[in-house]
């Protein structure tokens, strides 16, 4: 499981205007699986993402084709970890025993 965080890089304005784009970009990964949750980071500086079910080199592959990476709006710092709890509901998170 990765927590992506994202810091961005240019102001307010640039951000909104690469919003759509990203939003798109953010529903191809749900669509596949990758991504459990996403928001902003309050105070609005960046965003948050948690990742599970791939490898390090494919969420790297997915980050580089956000329309905030390409566009140097965003970068982007990954923690790995493994979880070994998980609230009722979510232990699909959870690696297999």
């Amino acid at each position: 499981m990765f927590v992506v965080t994202l810091t961005y890089r240019a102001d307010l304005a640039q951000v909104d205007e690469a919003l759509p784009a990203h939003i798109t970009w953010l529903d191809r990964q749900y669509a596949d699986g990758v991504f459990v949750a996403s928001g902003p980071r309050v105070p609005r500086i960046g965003g948050v993402i948690l990742a599970h079910g791939l490898s390090r080199g494919d969420l790297n592959s997915r980050l580089a084709a956000d329309p905030f990476h390409q566009r140097g709006i965003a970068e982007y710092a990954v923690t790995e970890f493994v979880p070994s709890r998980a609230a009722e509901g979510l232990a699909g998170l959870l690696p297999p025993p």
